[in-house]
């Protein structure tokens, strides 16, 4: 009699196969939009940070338009900006990237939804991903967006990302606590 094999754990082994270098930086000489910096940390439920995790992005361009087929007016979408980036975390948990500031994308309702950043975490220990959303703390719609409304007031500034000036780029810090007292507010996929 075979025994069942155990169940898999995400990662950590990103560096092999998943992350080559420069998947981080979303944007070229040529893209349009105002340049921005995400840097953030990778805290586990005890706050300490994990040293072995992915984060993935995925953003519209600065016209609020996906550079993907299921986007209505992706044949608008600047052909100069990917969209897409994966970081891993450095021994201290911490991660980056260099995109541009999304413009507004429609919800499927017909309203404009506040700009924002969609995330995924992958680290070991969990079986399927996680997913959220960063929103800027310097963008006045937040209030009025379709999908923040639908988390607890009290929860909801687990998705904003806080800006900091930074000799080089603006920047926005978003740190991800995958669980504890100060858990990142995660969605369904």
């Amino acid at each position: 009699m075979e025994e069942q094999t155990p169940s898999q754990t995400v990662g950590p082994f990103f560096a092999i196969g998943l992350i080559s270098g420069q998947e981080n930086v979303l944007v070229n000489d040529q893209t349009a939009g105002e340049r921005i910096l995400i840097e953030g940390t990778v805290l586990d439920g005890d706050g300490q940070p994990i040293s072995d995790a992915m984060v993935e992005i995925w953003q519209a361009d600065a016209q609020g338009v996906f550079n993907h087929e299921l986007d209505p007016n992706c044949e608008e979408a600047d052909k100069n900006f990917r969209g897409f980036g994966r970081a891993r975390t450095d021994d201290r948990g911490r991660y980056e990237f260099k995109t541009i500031k999304p413009g507004p994308v429609r919800h499927p309702d017909g309203q404009y939804q506040a700009r924002h950043i969609n995330v995924r975490v992958f680290a070991r220990g969990m079986l399927t991903h996680a997913t959220t959303r960063m929103y800027f703390s310097d963008d006045g719609t937040n209030s009025s967006d379709p999908v923040l409304l639908t988390v607890q007031e009290g929860r909801r500034s687990t998705l904003i990302g806080e800006r900091i000036e930074t000799e080089d780029l603006p920047a926005y810090h978003f740190d991800i606590h995958l669980q504890g007292d100060r858990e990142t507010v995660f969605f369904d996929p």
